[in-house]
């Protein structure tokens, strides 16, 4: 008598997330994981799907995501799990919900509500990192999420916050201690947003020191590396170098890209760093979104200096003639070592993702040059400096910054993986009013709509690897990643010769199609174009008894 089946998924074509050659199977799924792979003449389960002409695969692994920052206010992720992702990587770019300062809440606060819906602020309960982990635990989630401890967060909760100066002996303990107590609690490794205040005012041999406790934890180093443009070879290889000097046991550069059209190119440089960091024992690697646009908050065009002192300097600066007028000498002249996103990429370049104020809602995907002209401004500088004043610096910005070749690039590289910078949103949900980044709903269906079927860049099966087995590799998740006996049953069904993503950056809140089925811990979450009431997400965790010191 065979054992009846929770589910089976039958008659389908397995992609099993290792890079091998498809193979035509069915897939037993028991208590949460795979129970059998091949074929049976039993189809004793309690749910029997027939996947004739489809794809199965194991569900997409989001490397690099913000979905930390949503799912306060928007627990059911829908623009993530509609697209396939079934575990998210959170706390990246160095910005971690976690940990707290009683005595730096209010900075903390104000850094975070920048992404925060509008009128809703983050309710902070927590503050170690085990008690945020915990609370999200009590939270229903419909995928499983990756912790990351940001580098960010912990400067300014145990360490010189928006000072611009090296951290005291007593501040490298206490943000030791902090990253300690991280890892403990469960975080994978340290992220880091080196473009972004306060990140930018660190030194690389203060990161390096603090990068030395994650590798007595066995963890990885993330970063949205110092700069992606003019310095980004120099970024990369300082990236590189944190991870020999630290011993962290990997290094993953965040979103790789090159950014403004006189450096376009430039990742054949990068690209070689990254190899012969690999020939010589290193372990790194890079994640991408397969955009020519990126997106962060509309303060990051501001020079260095206005961000010290968090939020409320920002904001004086701005409404100061004298910072003004400095702050323009800075932008044409430049900053020797900053990334001066308005001088790469022209006012024409930056368009605005989100407003919270009526009085500015109507220009969202607009570009600040279009804006400036059909309201009358001076010059664009003077629009800049009103809208984020009458936004209390709270506004995104999309980045058209990069070229086709080198997407096309880092793409195909060997040491790439797939992640989407993104947030799990919904037209409906309490995000729905701004126009994000189409990644958050279309990155994993893009790839291969446009790369794999049209272009052919890549073959479905490499795809995948870098979607699925690659970053569980890169990871160490145990048990998850690959379609195999006894895994996690993460699963995504979809059809490769219609699946096609739909979002677009002046309409960005459409689902896509081609997606039948995604299956978390082995439950169906995503049902053809329905996402059930189904949260058997986890909060997974590095295992603490690795520690290596």
């Amino acid at each position: 008598m065979t054992e009846e089946l929770d589910l089976l998924i039958r008659n389908g074509t397995i992609v099993d997330g290792a890079g091998g050659k498809s193979i035509k199977a069915d897939v037993g799924i028991n208590d949460g994981r795979i129970a059998h792979i091949g074929h049976k003449k039993s189809t004793d389960a309690k749910v029997v799907l027939d996947t004739r002409g489809l794809t199965i695969c194991p569900g997409f692994i989001d490397i690099h995501s913000h979905s930390d920052s949503s799912i306060p206010f928007d627990n059911r992720l829908e623009s993530m799990i509609r697209q396939g992702v079934v575990t998210s990587v959170i706390g990246n770019c160095g910005s971690s919900l976690a940990p707290i300062n009683e005595e730096t809440l209010d900075l903390i606060q104000k850094d975070l509500d920048i992404f925060s819906p509008p009128g809703q602020k983050l309710n902070i309960t927590w503050r170690s990192f085990r008690e945020y982990l915990e609370s999200l635990e009590n939270i229903a989630i419909p995928i499983n999420l990756v912790p990351l401890v940001g580098f960010g967060t912990v400067r300014i909760a145990a360490g010189p916050a928006f000072e611009n100066r090296e951290p005291t002996k007593k501040e490298i303990v206490s943000m030791k201690s902090s990253i300690a107590e991280a890892m403990e609690a469960g975080a994978f490794g340290l992220s880091t947003g080196l473009f972004y205040a306060p990140q930018v005012f660190a030194s690389t041999n203060e990161i390096i020191e603090l990068a030395k406790t994650v590798a007595e934890y066995n963890g990885i180093y993330a970063s949205h590396i110092r700069g992606e443009g003019a310095s980004v070879v120099q970024a990369v290889e300082e990236l590189i170098r944190i991870v020999e000097k630290s011993g962290c046991r990997r290094g993953q550069i965040s979103h790789h890209k090159v950014a403004g059209k006189p450096y376009w190119g430039t990742s054949k440089d990068t690209l070689k760093l990254i190899a012969e960091a690999n020939e010589r024992g290193l372990q790194i690697t890079c994640d991408q979104y397969p955009y020519n646009r990126g997106m962060t908050s509309l303060i990051s065009v501001l020079p260095p200096w206005v961000h010290e002192g968090g939020m409320e300097s920002i904001l004086d600066h701005l409404s100061t003639p004298d910072s003004q007028e400095q702050i323009k000498r800075d932008v044409n002249g430049g900053i020797d070592g900053w990334e001066n996103i308005i001088k790469e990429v022209g006012w024409e370049g930056i368009y605005i993702a989100s407003a919270k104020t009526d009085k500015w809602r109507a220009i969202q995907g607009k570009s600040l040059r279009q804006i400036a002209e059909e309201y009358d401004y001076q010059d664009s500088f003077s629009l800049l400096f009103q809208m984020l004043l009458d936004e209390m610096g709270e506004m995104s910005m999309t980045v058209e910054s990069m070229n086709e070749d080198d997407i096309r690039r880092i793409m195909k590289n060997k040491y790439t993986m797939i992640g989407t910078d993104g947030w799990g949103v919904s037209p409906t949900g309490a995000f729905g009013h701004i126009k994000p980044h189409p990644r958050s709903y279309g990155t994993y269906p893009r790839i291969l709509r446009k790369y794999v079927r049209e272009e052919g860049l890549l073959a479905l099966e490499e795809a995948i690897w870098k979607m699925t087995g690659f970053p569980a590799k890169v990871l160490e998740l145990r048990e998850r990643g690959l379609i195999r006996d006894g895994f996690w049953a993460d699963i995504v069904v979809f059809d490769s010769k219609t699946i096609e993503d739909k979002a677009t950056f002046l309409n960005p809140h459409q689902f896509p199609v081609g997606i039948h089925y995604v299956i978390v811990n082995g439950e169906i979450a995503v049902d053809d174009t329905t996402q059930l009431d189904v949260f058997s997400g986890k909060v997974l965790r590095n295992e603490p008894e690795i520690h290596l010191s």
